[in-house]
């Protein structure tokens, strides 16, 4: 993945030539519809665009043999007159949410205000767009009947923010942002500068504030996790962060390099220091990787490989950040645009298109697509199916994994757990007592560690390549507070 979409840039559209924008949709209903969405135009304009995105924060090797690297606070990265009117418009965004603030009601999880955040949202929203961006841009269309590049921008502005029904965010809704930024690239909004130049300040200038402002959502209407793994999950709500910061501390390149698959920039810090608070509220000013990880102390409560295994067992990798990378782009493939509950109800128009690519590979069968629906009827008029007949058939749902099969009744294979792509396996023995007393008389017994399970159904997201291991209860006066949100009661 790494040789081919070195050079890649997303497309723009011909300003010359007339184009059908249409109101996006809705076309992912089943696990088929997610194969047939990695074999779309708009799934190659995705990943295109984040690995473009991607290598503009690699530190650049200058001609002087010295090198250029690329902080949250650098002066190095100058900011356009688009970047600057989307920053207004976040910050338009956050003014907000002093209109609105939240319910004093008792309610763990999912503030009901944020309904009406993200109903004052979608009533401005064109309002909004038309102020940090170029009239021109907003009402391109092919007629006068027809829908204009605002519509299907509106649609991703208003899918960037979580779901008002469901009170709850994740990756999700950070595609659609990133689809909202590409858009705009594809309608040459932004400037047109030496390569990376602007990439660069896109994500230093808009998606870092961009995630900063969902992290206050997040707080303040106390939003659940979309689609999330939980505790064995990457991260609750984000992902993007991870591939972007990993890059800002991976090896310096040329234009022309390859991205790098290994190493670090020297004197930068060691993925393990994740797990050493005072680094990381240090290094999250600078440092999009470590600002995601500073949000997980400022929500999360316990020891970190506890609540945030897979990010403690990605700290123990010995490769470098370049090679963290590398594993971060095609986790993303799998976890993210691979994943049935995270791409469905990403919209389909003319920017981002169903339309099949005639150069895509056809993807492989695995459980990440197949995480839904299995078989969807066509409805008589063409149009969505009913809910009903989209349900899977007897059978084909996840079983409790100690139920034995009878007779006549097919044998389920168990989904295998998702672990970091780059990783070779380990399994460990399982204890089956409490950590210093193991079969002392009258010692309590305690859930298996799955984390070392080999792939089951229970097994979880775990990376177990890693060399790092966990500490013991008696190294952490916290090893035994549960993770819980610290707004909850």
């Amino acid at each position: 993945m790494a040789n081919s979409p070195a050079f890649r840039v997303l497309s723009t559209l011909d300003e010359s030539a007339s184009h059908a924008f249409i109101e996006p949709r809705k076309k992912i209903y089943d696990s088929q519809d997610v194969s047939a969405f990695l074999t779309s135009k708009a799934y190659t304009d995705i990943m295109t665009w984040i690995l473009q995105l991607n290598r503009s924060m690699f530190p650049l090797k200058q001609a002087d043999n010295t090198t250029q690297a690329w902080t949250l606070n650098s002066d190095a990265i100058q900011y356009s007159a688009p970047i600057r009117q989307l920053q207004q418009l976040l910050s338009k965004l956050q003014d907000i949410i002093q209109e609105v603030p939240p319910d004093t009601g008792p309610r763990r999880f999912g503030n009901i205000s944020f309904r009406r955040w993200c109903e004052v949202v979608e009533s401005r929203a064109s309002d909004l767009l038309r102020e940090c961006l170029p009239a021109e841009l907003l009402q391109r269309r092919v007629s006068d009947e027809g829908a204009t590049a605002e519509t299907e921008l509106k649609a991703y502005f208003l899918g960037s923010w979580g779901s008002g029904q469901r009170l709850d965010y994740g990756t999700g809704h950070e595609m659609n942002f990133l689809a909202f930024l590409g858009g705009i690239w594809k309608l040459q909004g932004f400037p047109k500068t030496e390569p990376g130049a602007e990439e660069r300040a896109i994500v230093v200038g808009v998606i870092q504030p961009y995630l900063e402002l969902v992290r206050l959502l997040i707080k303040t209407y106390t939003l659940e996790p979309a689609g999330s793994h939980g505790v064995w999950g990457l991260d609750d709500h984000s992902f993007i962060p991870y591939i972007f910061g990993s890059a800002q501390f991976s090896p310096a390149i040329t234009e022309t390099d390859l991205t790098p698959e290994e190493g670090s920039l020297p004197n930068v810090p060691e993925p393990s220091t994740i797990i050493q608070r005072n680094i990381v509220d240090k290094e999250r000013l600078t440092n999009l990787y470590f600002s995601a990880i500073g949000f997980i102390y400022d929500v999360k409560r316990g020891p970190f490989w506890e609540h945030s295994p897979m990010l403690f067992d990605i700290s123990g990798i010995q490769a470098g950040w370049g090679k963290i990378n590398k594993g971060m782009i095609k986790m993303y493939n799998a976890e993210v645009l691979s994943k049935f509950p995270v791409v469905q109800h990403f919209p389909f128009g003319c920017l981002f298109s169903w339309d099949h690519d005639p150069n895509a590979v056809p993807p492989s069968t695995t459980a990440h697509s197949t995480s839904g629906p299995q078989s969807r009827p066509v409805a008589p008029d063409g149009g969505a199916p009913d809910v009903a007949a989209a349900r899977p058939m007897p059978g084909a749902g996840t079983q409790a994994p100690w139920a034995k099969h009878g007779a006549g009744t097919q044998a389920v294979p168990p989904m295998g757990s998702t672990a970091a792509p780059w990783a070779g396996a380990r399994r460990e023995a399982v204890p089956t007592s409490r950590p210093g007393a193991p079969g002392a008389p009258g010692a309590l017994p305690i859930l298996p560690d799955t984390s070392r399970m080999p792939p089951g159904p229970m097994s979880p997201t775990r990376a177990p390549w890693s060399t790092q291991t966990r500490p013991p209860p008696s190294q952490d006066g916290n090893a035994d507070v549960p993770t819980k949100a610290p707004w909850a009661k």
